[in-house]
């Protein structure tokens, strides 16, 4: 079985910020957000040189009149037209997230950013004010959870079918990046750099995914206090780490690792999240996204498959499946169904209700995750840079 298009709403008159040529990430998003027919790509600044990003947006299908010089060119200009932009992408380097994001929800815009969300837990809590004050939608592109396997993982937990949650194993580790690549990609220049990629490398690029897949899969799991240490196994690359381990202790009881590494000399990519209950574990890997190895002890490993008749996913995810048994989704169909979700929280916001409302009502990775990934870096930065002590989580 495969699935047509959801939305019969107009799509959103949708731009873009960054993604231009050469970006890693472009694509992606583009590709993504218009798939299933939630937005329609018109307007973008796509680029750091004007006529570079014009010559590119064209080539795309814009008209060369909404391919824009810089972002708050693109704000002001199209807020003229009674056919602008109502929604924005935001990918671009870490350190213009905070001030494109905030000029974007002032300017009434529904957003969509990369993660990190920002450098500072205050610049998170400012933007989440200003999303709930302006009743835009804000999305963060945590795009691995929309997976249907990670959803099945996720009700299962709930179900209890693994009992109670004793440990959470995550790891997001591949192996890309061990020489100083750098000198050569742009695209990873700018991420080991203090100036536009923050106070971490890894820990904000990599292991946040796997915060927020944890959080996602296991609602209500708070952290009590964690323990980090980083390191520089590229020196070139200090102070920001290519290689971090984070401990984890959960209220309640519950214990929890977390590695981040981009020198797993080796490995393609390794983004696993291993849940283990007093009576089973789920475990999911993204390099075989469409199985959930399911261990009951004492009983053979069962390896569930995408689309199955045997698999009680409820009717939201159900339907969230493109293909039926046998066909792959991948990366692409993940990311399609998280865009479909920022479009229609948007369009639930356009039609009167209310932020924090819609977020409790759907899954969709949203501003408070966006929030959470911030708090959950500075935590990281305090104790490593410590001496790797524990730290209370606040």
């Amino acid at each position: 079985m495969f699935r047509e298009v959801w939305t019969s709403a107009a799509p959103l008159r949708w731009g873009m910020v960054g993604g231009g040529q050469g970006s890693e990430i472009g694509y992606i998003h583009r590709s993504s957000a218009c798939r299933d027919g939630g937005f329609k790509f018109v307007a973008g600044a796509l680029d750091v040189d004007a006529e570079r990003g014009r010559e590119f947006g064209v080539k795309l299908g814009l008209s060369p009149e909404r391919c824009y010089s810089d972002y708050k060119t693109m704000f002001a200009e199209e807020a003229k037209r009674e056919d602008g932009i109502q929604a924005v992408t935001i990918c671009v380097p870490n350190f213009l997230h905070y001030e494109v994001s905030r000029e974007a929800l002032l300017a009434g815009l529904h957003v969509v950013c990369e993660k990190p969300l920002c450098f500072t837990l205050e610049e998170a809590e400012e933007l989440k004010a200003l999303a709930i004050e302006k009743n835009r939608m804000f999305g963060v592109t945590y795009g691995y959870t929309g997976f249907p396997m990670v959803h099945q993982a996720r009700q299962m937990i709930a179900r209890g079918d693994i009992g109670d949650v004793r440990i959470i194993k995550m790891q997001f580790a591949h192996g890309f990046q061990t020489h100083p690549v750098e000198s050569k990609s742009a695209g990873t220049a700018w991420r080991v750099n203090p100036k536009t990629s923050g106070s971490t490398y890894v820990l904000g690029d990599l292991g946040t995914h796997c915060l927020y897949m944890s959080q996602m899969m296991v609602p209500g799991l708070e952290i009590e206090k964690l323990l980090c240490t980083r390191q520089s196994f590229v020196a070139s690359r200090a102070p920001l780490e290519d290689n971090a381990t984070v401990l984890l202790q959960y209220k309640g009881g519950a214990v929890g690792t977390l590695w981040a590494t981009s020198v797993n000399a080796g490995s393609t990519h390794q983004q696993k999240i291993r849940v283990i209950g007093s009576k089973a574990s789920i475990e999911w890997w993204d390099e075989h996204p469409n199985q959930l190895s399911y261990e009951v002890q004492g009983e053979p490993v069962r390896i569930l498959e995408h689309g199955m008749d045997y698999l009680y996913l409820d009717d939201e995810m159900t339907a969230s499946n493109r293909m039926g048994s046998g066909h792959s989704e991948g990366l692409f169909e993940s990311w399609s169904g998280m865009y479909r979700r920022f479009a229609e929280c948007c369009q639930k916001l356009d039609g009167g209700a209310k932020l924090l409302d819609v977020l409790s009502g759907t899954w969709v990775p949203n501003i408070l995750d966006g929030v959470e990934g911030v708090r959950f870096v500075e935590h990281c930065v305090e104790s490593a840079d410590n001496g790797s002590l524990w730290v209370e989580y606040i």
